[in-house]
């Protein structure tokens, strides 16, 4: 507004209010009529974008943001950084590549190395009740034939089975007439001794994990198939194993064979995704687990990784459809890569039903292996003894809490020390 006009409407006795109002709209019509409102400081300055509150459309009414746009741009297709300006728009394209994930803050596992001290603390922490009874009764002056039965009776309590308790008593019996036992620390030494003997040091408990690598240098990675009942907690124990894996330098891909449960390929992802494991799994509930499989397969093979691992449905061992299903994806794996472990997830507070599980699978599946889960803290340690002789296959991996780095794999002579702690 001219300051011979403000001076003579001020001097009027027109209200001040009224006269900002006016010289308001003087600038606003001659900014519609593209004139300058204020000079520019420097040739280089930028123009100021208008912000979302002041955009407005032909009849006055404001007019809302693009969504997801950067507000007072406007986009164009394929154009990054549309509407900002140059020196801005190359920073948004060296910040932003196209297709670019934000970076996750991946969980470094715990090491394989001493993890089972753990289950030795815990099996101490909770009084090791088949070790503590075990010495209590032995370390009693005279021992009678009452003695001898409340052995036997703890022993076949903690499903050690009748074969090898009837072994273990016998062997006890003779070191006792024999050596006459009476100190504590004898009683001990016999006894950590003949458990150690039943549950078989001398067993491979080692993991096929190492890829093969044909002549031609085709590598073909280790693949793991875990089978189990509902309940066991099998693809938890697939989670842990992923981590543990990953914690002895692996590379590995997961397999969500488990099409049944709603809930069971979710679970299996977002495990992996912890450690940056990714998973091969299918969008579509109750899709052929077999097919699934050969493509986690298949996968690992083309990623060149260490080892695959799948994941299956929950069987009851007498579906005996579901068991042929089970011996399907076996076969099916086997056209693309063969299989290096077939893992049994064993709840070891089940007891003698375990057993039942163990010999069906093993028929069909071929179990290499046993994980026990639950194994910290019960009195049904004897199920190591007793799974191992009725498949004869050694236990590989034991379950020591809910932690996710509770999987370790498995001692003979940590697991008896911890009993007898």
């Amino acid at each position: 507004m001219n300051p011979d006009v403000l001076t003579t409407l001020l001097a009027a006795g027109v209200p001040i209010a009224l006269v900002a109002v006016a010289a308001t709209l003087v600038v606003r019509r001659r900014g519609d009529r593209g004139g300058p409102t204020t000079p520019p400081s420097t040739v280089d300055e930028v123009p100021t974008q208008p912000s979302a509150a002041d955009a407005v459309d032909a009849t006055g009414v404001p007019v809302p943001p693009t969504a997801g746009v950067p507000t007072g741009t406007a986009p164009t297709p394929g154009v990054p950084g549309q509407g900002a300006p140059p020196f801005e728009e190359e920073l948004l394209e060296e910040a932003s590549p196209a297709g670019a994930a934000p970076p996750l803050d991946l969980e470094v596992p715990a090491p394989a190395a001493g993890r089972l001290a753990r289950l030795r603390e815990r099996l101490a922490r909770s009084g090791s009740p088949l070790g503590t009874r075990l010495l209590a009764v032995l370390s009693r002056d005279h021992l009678t034939e009452d003695d001898w039965d409340e052995l036997e009776e703890t022993l076949l309590l903690a499903d050690v089975g009748a074969g090898p308790t009837g072994e273990l008593i016998d062997a006890l019996r003779t070191r006792v007439r024999v050596e006459g036992l009476k100190d504590p620390a004898q009683v001990r030494a016999v006894l950590r001794e003949q458990l150690l003997a039943l549950v078989d040091p001398s067993l491979d408990r080692s993991l096929r994990t190492a890829p093969s690598v044909s002549d031609e240098g085709a590598r073909t990675p280790a693949v793991l198939l875990v089978v189990g009942v509902n309940g066991t907690g099998k693809t938890t124990t697939i989670g842990k194993l992923s981590r543990l894996l990953v914690a002895e330098g692996r590379s590995v891909v997961l397999g969500a064979a488990d099409t049944f449960r709603a809930a069971a390929a979710d679970q299996l992802e977002t495990w992996g995704s912890r450690v940056g494991v990714p998973t091969v799994r299918s969008d579509r509930e109750g899709a052929d687990p077999a097919s699934v499989a050969f493509e986690a397969v298949r996968t690992g093979k083309q990623a060149e990784v260490d080892v695959v691992v799948v994941d299956t449905a929950g069987r009851l061992q007498n579906k005996a459809g579901l068991m042929d299903e089970l011996g399907k994806i076996t076969r099916v794996i086997g056209k693309e890569a063969p299989l290096s472990e077939v893992l049994l997830v064993l709840d070891a507070t089940t007891g003698q039903n375990g057993l039942n599980q163990a010999r069906v699978f093993g028929e069909v599946a071929g179990v290499t292996g046993i994980v026990l889960t639950k194994l910290d803290g019960t009195a049904k340690g004897g199920i190591v003894v007793a799974v191992q002789r009725e498949l004869g296959v050694p236990v590989k991996l034991v379950g020591l809490g809910e932690g996710p780095d509770d999987l370790a794999p498995f001692d003979a002579e940590s697991f008896v020390d911890g009993l007898l702690q």
